[in-house]
Order: C-alpha cells, then sequence, then structure tokens
C-alpha cells in the first residue's frame, strides 16, 4: 500500500466502482487522457524520434468479457480513443500511413451518420465542402496581403529619396501620374515630388544637395533594416530567411511548432516590407511562399478536417491527390482574382514584369542563348558554394551570434555602395522591368539612346537596331558595375535574420548579363550585317535583335542555376513576363543552366540550407546508387547497447516507467518476449506516457507492481495481484518491416515514396533493428564523404 501511496500521491481520483469482470477491468483503464510531460530530445534521437504508432491510431479491443447487453455498452463508451494520443512533439516527424487511416475513419463516421438526421447532414456537407473554404480564404488572404506588400514596399522604397506633398502615401510614380509639368526625357520630375535635399536644404541640384540626398538614403536604409531584424528577433524569430526550405522540409512531414503561426505571419508581412524598402540585395517572391503557407495553416485549423490530421494539411508533397491540383488552381484563381482588383502594379496587369517584343527571334540567337545559360549555371554554382560557406561561417563564428550589427553592416555597404550607381540605386524590380522593356519611342532610358541612321539626326528611332550613342556604352559599363555588386552582395545578404528572397537579385543579375549580351549582338549585326550569320535574316535597317529579350533569358538562366528549377522555372518566367512566345529560348537557357550547374554540384540553394541547417528530409531527386543492405544501416551496430524493447505482457509498471526514464527514445518495439524477439509491434513514447498518465488520474489500482500488457486479453495472474494496465490501444499491430537482405536502395524508396519516419528489421520474423528516417540521411551523408552527425535539427 505505501507504494500505491506514493504512486497516487497529489493525483486526484474518480470513485472506484469494482467490477467483477477481470476482462471488464481492463477495458476500463483505456478511456481519456492527458499529456504527461516527459521530456525528449531533439528529432536525431527515436532512436531519432522518427518512431510512430502507425496506422492503428484506435484499434477496438474487441471481446474480453462480460456477456451482458449493459457491460458491453459500459465497455464500448469506454473504448473511444485517448485525447493526445497520436498527436506529435515539436522537431519531430508524423506518420503519415497512421494520419490517412484517421482520415478514412473519421470519413467512414461521417458517412455512416449523415441519413440519420438533418444536422448529420448538413455536417457531412459542410466536411465536404470543407477543403474548398479553406483554398478561398486562402486565396483571399494570399492575394490581398501580396497586393499589400507590394504598394507598401514601393512607396518605402521611394521614401528614401523623396516624398510627394500632394499626398504622402504616393510613391514617386503615382505622385507624378497628374502633373501637366513633366517632360518626356525628365518624366519623373514633377512640382509635387520633392527630393529630401529640396525640403532640407531648399536646393534640387549641387554638391550639397547630392551629399543630402546621399546621407538620406542611407539613413532611411539603415533606419528600415534595423527595424526590420529587430521585430524578427524580439517577435517571431521564424520569420526570416525565404522560409522555402523549411516549408519543404515541413511539407514533407516535419512538425515545426510556430513556423506557420499568426505571429510569424505578421512579423514576415511587416519586416518583409522593410527589408525590401532597405535596399538589401533580396527580394519578396519566396517570403510571399511562406506567407501564404501561415495563411492557409492558419485557416486549416477553423475546420476539424485539418486541424486534426497533420498529413491533410500537407497533401502536396509526398502525396497529392488529384484533388489537391484543383483546389491549387482554384486557390490561384481567387489570389489572382484579389490581385488584379488591388492592382499593385499600376498597369491593370497581373504580371510584374509585363513584356510585349515585336520582333520574333533567329535560329542563330540560340547559340547566344545558351551562353547565357552557361552563365547562369556558372553562377548557381558559386553562389551556392559561397553562400553555403559564409552561412556555415556564420554559424561557427561570434559573428553569427550578433544577427542586428551583421544587417545593419550589410544594409550600410549596400546603401553606400549602390547610391552612386543609378542601376543600384533603383528598386531591383523597377531595374528588371527596364532591362526587360524593349526600347521604342516612348522609351526615355539611358539604354534606348541610339542614333537614328536616316539623317544622322539625333533621335529615338522606332527600332533599336542603329548605332549606340557613347549614354548606351555608358550604360553598359555602370550595368556591369551593377553587375559585379549585386553578385557579392547577394551572396552575404541571403541567409541574414530578415525575410530574404532570391528570386528577383537572381534575375536581376542574369537580366543584367542578358542585357549586356544582347546590346553586343545587336552591335554586332548592326556593323557587321553582311556576315553569312546575319545577311540571310537581318536587312540592313531591320529590327533584328531584341535586348530586352536576352534579359529575359539571362534572368531565367540563373535563376535555374541557383533554383535547379526547369519546367516549374519556365512557367514562372511566363507569369512574370506574359512572353509565352519565347518558350524555346527560355527553355534552351534553363536547361543549359541546369545541366552547367549539375556538373559541379546537383542540389539547389534550397536543398543546400535544408542540408545545412540539417533539417530531415529525404529528396525525392536525388539517387541512391550504393549497394548496401538493411542491417548495415540498422541500429543497434555491434557497439551499441541492445535495441530497447517492450515485452507485450511479462513488465511492470515500474519497469516500463524505468526504461522510458532511462531512455530518450521516442518509440519502443513490442516483442513477444526477450527470448524469442518475435515482433508484435509498435509503441511511440508519447502514447505510452498518455496512456499512463490517464490511467493514474482517471482509476484506482493502478500501482507501480501493475502488470503491463498490449494482448488483446489479460495475462493469468494470481489473485492478488494489482489491476493490471491495458496498454494495447495505442499499439500499432502493422509496422513497416523488411528484412535484414533488403538492400537500402529499396529502403530509400520506400521512405520517400510512403513518408516513413521508421521500419523495423527482421530475420525469419525476429527483431533485429530499425531503421530511421536519420539512420538513413546519416547513410547518405557519409557515403556522399560528408559528416553524418551533421543530420541533427539545428
Amino acid at each position: 500500500m505505501e507504494s500505491e501511496q506514493l504512486f497516487n500521491r497529489g493525483y486526484g481520483r474518480n470513485s472506484y466502482n469494482s467490477i467483477t469482470s477481470a476482462s471488464s477491468d481492463e477495458e476500463l483503464l483505456d478511456g481519456a487522457g492527458v499529456i504527461m510531460d516527459f521530456h525528449t530530445t531533439e528529432d536525431d534521437n527515436l532512436l531519432d524520434g522518427d518512431a510512430s504508432p502507425g496506422s492503428n491510431y484506435a484499434m477496438s479491443n474487441g471481446g474480453g468479457g462480460g456477456g451482458a447487453s449493459s457491460s458491453t455498452h459500459l465497455l464500448d463508451l469506454l473504448e473511444e480513443p485517448i485525447p493526445g494520443v497520436g498527436t506529435y512533439d515539436d522537431f519531430h516527424t508524423i506518420d503519415w500511413v497512421r494520419e490517412k487511416c484517421k482520415d478514412r475513419e473519421r470519413h467512414r463516421k461521417i458517412n455512416s451518420k449523415k441519413k440519420e438526421s438533418a444536422w448529420e447532414f448538413t455536417k457531412s456537407l459542410y466536411d465536404a465542402w470543407s477543403g474548398w473554404l479553406v483554398v478561398t480564404l486562402t486565396g483571399l488572404a494570399s492575394g490581398a496581403l501580396a497586393g499589400v506588400i507590394d504598394i507598401a514596399a514601393d512607396w518605402m522604397n521611394d521614401l528614401k529619396e523623396g516624398v510627394c506633398l500632394s499626398a504622402m502615401w504616393f510613391n514617386h510614380e503615382q505622385c507624378c501620374w497628374d502633373s501637366n509639368e513633366t517632360t518626356f526625357a525628365e518624366r519623373d520630375k514633377c512640382p509635387q515630388w520633392k527630393t529630401w535635399a529640396e525640403l532640407i536644404l531648399g536646393q534640387a541640384e549641387g554638391p550639397g544637395s547630392y551629399i543630402m540626398n546621399y546621407f538620406m538614403f542611407t539613413f532611411w536604409a539603415l533606419s528600415f533594416a534595423f527595424l526590420a531584424v529587430s521585430l524578427v528577433k524580439v517577435f517571431a524569430p521564424y520569420a526570416c530567411g525565404s522560409g522555402i526550405p523549411e516549408i519543404k522540409t515541413i511539407l514533407s512531414g516535419f512538425i515545426i511548432r510556430g513556423y506557420l503561426g499568426k505571429w510569424t505571419l505578421m512579423i514576415k508581412t511587416i519586416t518583409l516590407v522593410l527589408a525590401v524598402a532597405s535596399g538589401l540585395s533580396l527580394g519578396k517572391e519566396g517570403p510571399l511562399v511562406h506567407v501564404a503557407c501561415c495563411c492557409g495553416n492558419i485557416f486549416s485549423y477553423l475546420f476539424p478536417k485539418y486541424s486534426k490530421n497533420e498529413a491533410k494539411k500537407r497533401e502536396v508533397s509526398y502525396y497529392f491527390p488529384l484533388k489537391t491540383l484543383w483546389r491549387s488552381f482554384f486557390a490561384a484563381l481567387v489570389a489572382a482574382f484579389v490581385l488584379r482588383s488591388i492592382n499593385p502594379f499600376g498597369n491593370s496587369r497581373l504580371v510584374l514584369f509585363y513584356v510585349e517584343y515585336h520582333t520574333p527571334w533567329y535560329l542563330f540567337e540560340l547559340f547566344p542563348f545558351i551562353l547565357l545559360g552557361v552563365f547562369g549555371g556558372l553562377w548557381g554554382a558559386f553562389f551556392i558554394r559561397a553562400n553555403i560557406a559564409w552561412c556555415r561561417r556564420r554559424k561557427s563564428t561570434r559573428f553569427g551570434k550578433y544577427p542586428v550589427l551583421e544587417v545593419i553592416t550589410v544594409a550600410a555597404i549596400t546603401a553606400i555602395v549602390a547610391f552612386p550607381n543609378p542601376y543600384t540605386r533603383q528598386n531591383t524590380s523597377e531595374l528588371i522591368k527596364e532591362l526587360f522593356t524593349d526600347c521604342g519611342p516612348l522609351e526615355s532610358s539611358q539604354l534606348c539612346q541610339y542614333r537614328s541612321q536616316m539623317n544622322g539626326s539625333q533621335a529615338y528611332p522606332e527600332g533599336s537596331d542603329a548605332a549606340a550613342t557613347p549614354g548606351v556604352y555608358s550604360a553598359m559599363w555602370q550595368l556591369s558595375l551593377a553587375l559585379v555588386f549585386k553578385i557579392i552582395m547577394t551572396i552575404f545578404t541571403f541567409g541574414l535574420k530578415v525575410p530574404s528572397g532570391l528570386f528577383i537579385p537572381s534575375m536581376a543579375i542574369g537580366a543584367i548579363a542578358g542585357r549586356i549580351v544582347g546590346i553586343a549582338v545587336e552591335q554586332l549585326a548592326y556593323y557587321h550585317h553582311d556576315w553569312f550569320l546575319f545577311r540571310e535574316w537581318c536587312e540592313v535597317g531591320a529590327d533584328c535583335i531584341t535586348p530586352g529579350l536576352y534579359a529575359m533569358v539571362g534572368a531565367a538562366a540563373c535563376l535555374g542555376g541557383v533554383t535547379r528549377m526547369t519546367v516549374s522555372l519556365v512557367v514562372i518566367v511566363f507569369e512574370l513576363t506574359g512572353g509565352l512566345e519565347y518558350i524555346v529560348p527560355l527553355m534552351a537557357a534553363v536547361m543549359t543552366s541546369k545541366w552547367v550547374g549539375d556538373a559541379f554540384g546537383r542540389e539547389g540553394i534550397y536543398e543546400a540550407h535544408i542540408r545545412l541547417n540539417g533539417y530531415p528530409f529525404l529528396d525525392a531527386k536525388e539517387e541512391f546508387t550504393h549497394t548496401t543492405l538493411a542491417r548495415e544501416v540498422m541500429r543497434p551496430r555491434r557497439s551499441d547497447p541492445p535495441l530497447a524493447v517492450l515485452t507485450q505482457d511479462d513488465m511492470t509498471l515500474a519497469e516500463l516507467q524505468t526504461v522510458i526514464s532511462e531512455t530518450s527514445y521516442n518509440g519502443f518495439p513490442v516483442i513477444v518476449s526477450k527470448e524469442s524477439q518475435r515482433l508484435v509491434g509498435f509503441a511511440l513514447r508519447r502514447d505510452i506516457t498518455i496512456a499512463i498518465e490517464n490511467a493514474r488520474r482517471k482509476q484506482e489500482g493502478i500501482v507501480l507492481n501493475s502488470r503491463v500488457y498490449f494482448t488483446q486479453h489479460a495475462p493469468t495472474l494470481p489473485a492478488d495481484s494489482p489491476r493490471p494496465l491495458k496498454l494495447r490501444s495505442i499499439l500499432d499491430m502493422s509496422p513497416f518491416t523488411v528484412t535484414d537482405h533488403t538492400p537500402m536502395e529499396i529502403v530509400v524508396d520506400i521512405f520517400r515514396k510512403l513518408g516513413l519516419r521508421q521500419c523495423l528489421v527482421t530475420h525469419n520474423g525476429r527483431l533485429l533493428g530499425i531503421i530511421t528516417k536519420k539512420d538513413i540521411l546519416r547513410h547518405m551523408a557519409q557515403m556522399a564523404n560528408q559528416d553524418p552527425e551533421s543530420i541533427m535539427f539545428n
């Protein structure tokens, strides 16, 4: 009795009504429960935190004593699932198989009840339409936030240069829309818009004015950067970066609590505007993916169908049903409708860089397009290695402990170096738009200052195939300096503790290189139109070469070199530019970029950051070509202690708690006995502790020497034995198993396609060991001559 009092101390008790049937006693212990806080280590302990109860989430215990009808109803009542069982801790992997079984059981229950009453039928309709409601709300919110972010970022970016006196909320372009005092050459100057030098010093020209504008530009850039990194550090550390590596990991089944929460959404939205406006070499497209995922996650909690099932939230990665494709399309449709209503680009179009070229491309131009693809692949390989090296150094040195100082330093260097060059001073999106634009009579850009050959006069011809003036060559020198600047600063910017995307900076680098190549080919065709390369298709005075097209192809090539995307990248470029007729040049450049980049390493920047951070992500594109077997990867190894296991019916509660307290594993195989080692099933540590706490709170008679059993019926016990504890309902009796001779190539394929957390290794039905996702990642790292211990959540 002393042990029972010690065990029960500090816990409330329900009244205990004696039930004569032994099997009825068993059933009473499977009721509801609460969470017992056993602290576990990170996901590298599952044996590494990758074990799970599997598919039998709420198995019926079946028969078992008490043949009376009233007793049967009582047992059915008490056999309801235990609250908390089947949930996951932070930094752990979900069990896709179990979650799908839960969803099928929920669906069967709804279908069985919908004919009982009008209310149940209404609930079934609500459940059926909840998926469409989620994507509708997500599309509305994503489109609205994207529009607000675009408008706010443009306004704050122009705030660094001046302010609109007639309407403070107008950016520079909007301020001069209604002005009648603008000129063709200086269409961005109007009385309503005042630079800071005009406001403070009262003068628009001169050294003093230049210095004042320089100072205010740097001041606002540093202010925006400091505010952004401070908000991220204090309120939402997960709001930094692009978020795509983490989202890919989350979609693969990993749990990162708070990463898609409301605080992260709010802070990411605000700081994304600030980071873009600060002038740092970053974009907002990648972080907008994170913002949209936050919206989807938050809205999913309004519907039990998704809030209680982790796999249903992730139907876009390992498991992608056709209905998810239609819902994704519908969400994009809603978001596009909202974005068109807001009109953030001010051109009544849905694309950011709308282009309209009047000249077709010619077969000869595939050669410079492929050269741009080679440049994109080389740039991507160089950027990935340099950025990962810098991020690794940041993690391993004292410099990484001062994120605010790092952001301020990079922002200061960026602002100071960027201001003198007009192509680095302006917003990166505006730079790309200018580089994509085809020269015409309405363009006043320095890139379009060509000399007409009709009468030798200085003019802006309709076509751009004419002799370039010194203004064009000056612009090319400035673009070359901007290219070097963008390459260097993007390496040090991506990975800062502020929201930072990579699409726009990569596209800017490619667009600059492409425009330079395009102008060079254009001038070559103009001065040497009699060469055999041009003679057949480029007549004198004809509009043959479009430098803006080269900029677009270069942008796609550099983005492909960094991300290693192909088909999706070409589609993204179509979405950004509307240039559908230039599919062949884009495809040629993107494929060349990928081939060249893959020659130096097959992983893109996001996969590289996943590996750097040690996220448990199995890339479906990565091939496993080694000839190892399951027994060579499983644990325990020869030098390891024996595998921690539970027996099905001869352990006491004290022995079970000892196993839990002395190990950090998150799951335990259940065997018949230590002698036979025959596998029965698998039990998750978290579920065991919850079930024990539930029995301790709700039932009397459970003491430290109570027998614990995972079988259907209680073992035969002496008459004076304490009440046994039945844990069959938390046991996965169909865990995935492989034999010790199974090739690891097949094991890896199973993990990828089924999203497994672990599988057990047997030999002739006897348990030998366990393989977890972390074990596979460590093994793959070891085979690639990398540090296997780097596979841990960091």
